[in-house]
C-alpha cells in the first residue's frame, strides 16, 4: 500500500485510528501462552471467548480468524457457535488481563504522541501532526511520512506486546476509523478525502461508521445501498427520511466529513450513567406524557457508551432530584447483564414508576421532580449472558418470536410518532444511527 508523497501536505491535521485485532481473543491467547508455553496459540485455531466454558452457556464475545471461517459471529449463543464448529475451543473472559494489555497498548502510543484519544479498551485515535521531524530518519520510499510512524507503532506493538493492530490514517477521525476497518490483520491503510470515491463509496451503506442496522435496512429498501449512494443523495431527502440529526450525519459522513478534535479524557469506568435537568418540573399530572422521551433519551445515551467500551451492566439504577433538591434512587439487579437501550429503557421505566408512583412514591408525597438520571453498574463483558427467546441480540428467531417483535416495533413506532409530534421530528432517534461519541 502506498501514499502519494505529498498527500499529507494538503491537510493541517494527520490522525491515526489504531485498533487491536480481535483484542479479547488475542489477549487471552497471549496470557495462555505465557502461562503454558507449550500450548497452542488460540489465534491459529477455531477458538472463541465467551460464556461458561464448562456448561457452554452464554454468548461469544470474540473469535479467532479460523473461527470466522465457520460463520461464527460475536454476540451469538455459544451453543449455536458449537453447532457450526463442534471442535471450537472456548476460553473464559479475563477482564484483569484485558485491562493489563489495554494499558500496555496505550503506553506504546504515548511514546509517539501526547495527543491520544482512547475510545475503548482496544482502540484509540492518535494525532501525529507536527511529528515528522522526530521520525525523519525512519522515512523510506516504501514508508514516507506518515506511513513510517504508523509502521513503527504497528511493529512495536506486535514485537513487544505480542498482538497485532490495524492503523487507519487520514485527516479526520471518521476516515481514519473507516480506514482501520479495511483488510485485517496487521495492516496500515490510508483514507484521505481524495481516496473516498475509490475506497469508501463502493462499500455497503451498513459499513459506514455510525450507521446502525435499522438505518441501513431502511436506506437499502429505498435504493441507497452503498455509501456512495448516500453521499450523492439529496440532504433534504435523507433528513426527511431519517430525521434531522441522523440524516445530516449520514450525508456528511458518507462524504468523508468528520471531526479532527482529539480528546484525551478516558478512564476505566466502574459505572455508566447520564442525567438531565428538566426544563420544567415533572409532576404526577405530566408524568405519563413526559417521562417516556426523557427515559428513552437517557437510555440511548448510556447504551451508546456501553457498546463503545464493549461492556454490559447488570444493575440498573434510576435517580431523581426533587423540588427540595433531595436525591432519591431506586435500583434492580438483573439476571443478565445488558447494553441494549430498549431493555435499559424498559427497566428504567419500571424503576421510575416504582420510585414516583408506588405506594410510598414521591408523587404520593406531593413532590415534583427537577432531574432524572439512568445508570448501570456491576459491569462485565457480557460473555455469561443467557439469551432468552425475546433477547434482541438473538440472531435467529422463530416465527412466533418474529410476530412478537413486529408487534413490539409497531408500538415503538407509534410512540415515536407521538414524541415527534410533541417535540419535533427527529428529536428522538435510535442511538445506533448516531455517530459514536
Amino acid at each position: 500500500m502506498t501514499l502519494g508523497s505529498n498527500n499529507y501536505k494538503n491537510y493541517e491535521t494527520i490522525i491515526f485510528h489504531i485498533d487491536v485485532n480481535s483484542a479479547f481473543l488475542s489477549w487471552s491467547a497471549i496470557k495462555m501462552l505465557k502461562d503454558n508455553p507449550g500450548s497452542v496459540d488460540l489465534r491459529t485455531i477455531p477458538s472463541a471467548v465467551g460464556g461458561d466454558v464448562k456448561s457452554r452457556h452464554g454468548i461469544i464475545t470474540a473469535k479467532s480468524i479460523p473461527a470466522k471461517k465457520y460463520g461464527i459471529v460475536t454476540g451469538e449463543p455459544v451453543v449455536k457457535a458449537l453447532q457450526k464448529c463442534p471442535k471450537l475451543v472456548l476460553v473464559q473472559s479475563d477482564f484483569a488481563t484485558y485491562k493489563e494489555y489495554s494499558h500496555a497498548f496505550i503506553n506504546v502510543l504515548k511514546k509517539y504522541s501526547p495527543l491520544i484519544e482512547q475510545v475503548s479498551v482496544d482502540e484509540a485515535y492518535v494525532d501525529i501532526t507536527g511529528t515528522r521531524n522526530l521520525y525523519k530518519n525512519s522515512e523510506t520510499a516504501e514508508f514516507p511520512f506518515p506511513l513510517n510512524i504508523a509502521n513503527l507503532i504497528k511493529n512495536e506493538v506486535r514485537d513487544t506486546l505480542g498482538f497485532t493492530v490495524n492503523v487507519g490514517i487520514s485527516c479526520n477521525k471518521l476516515l481514519a476509523k473507516m480506514a482501520s476497518d479495511f483488510q485485517k490483520p496487521d495492516r496500515i491503510h490510508t483514507l484521505f478525502p481524495e481516496e473516498v470515491p475509490l475506497k469508501m463509496w463502493p462499500l455497503p451503506i451498513g459499513d459506514l461508521f455510525g450507521c446502525g442496522k435499522s438505518t441501513a435496512e431502511r436506506l437499502n429498501s429505498l435504493g441507497i445501498r452503498t455509501i456512495g449512494d448516500a453521499a450523492k443523495a439529496d440532504l433534504s431527502y435523507l433528513i426527511g427520511l431519517l430525521g434531522e440529526n441522523s440524516g445530516y450525519y449520514i450525508h456528511e459522513s458518507a462524504n468523508g466529513h468528520g471531526s479532527n478534535v482529539i480528546s484525551d479524557r478516558y478512564e476505566d469506568a466502574k459505572s455508566y450513567s447520564n442525567e438531565t435537568t428538566l426544563s420544567s418540573d415533572l409532576t404526577s399530572d405530566s408524568y405519563d406524557k413526559d417521562i417516556i422521551p426523557i427515559l428513552r433519551h437517557l437510555s440511548q445515551s448510556v447504551s451508546r457508551r456501553l457498546k463503545k467500551d464493549h461492556v454490559y451492566g447488570k444493575t440498573v439504577t434510576v435517580c431523581v432530584k426533587t423540588g427540595s433538591f433531595k436525591r432519591h434512587s431506586c435500583q434492580m439487579q438483573l439476571d443478565n447483564s445488558i447494553d441494549d437501550d430498549n431493555l435499559l429503557f424498559k427497566y428504567a421505566k419500571h424503576l421510575t414508576d416504582k420510585l414516583l408512583l408506588g405506594e410510598n412514591g414521591l408523587f404520593v408525597k406531593g413532590e415534583v421532580v427537577r432531574l432524572v438520571g439512568v445508570g448501570v453498574t456491576k459491569l462485565d463483558d457480557g460473555s455469561f449472558r443467557q439469551l432468552s427467546l425475546f433477547d434482541p441480540e438473538l440472531s435467529v428467531k422463530k416465527d412466533a418470536e418474529n410476530t412478537i417483535s413486529i408487534e413490539r416495533q409497531k408500538k415503538l413506532d407509534k410512540m415515536s410518532e407521538a414524541i415527534d409530534a410533541r417535540f419535533g421530528k427527529g428529536s428522538i432517534i435510535k442511538g445506533s444511527s448516531l455517530r459514536k461519541e
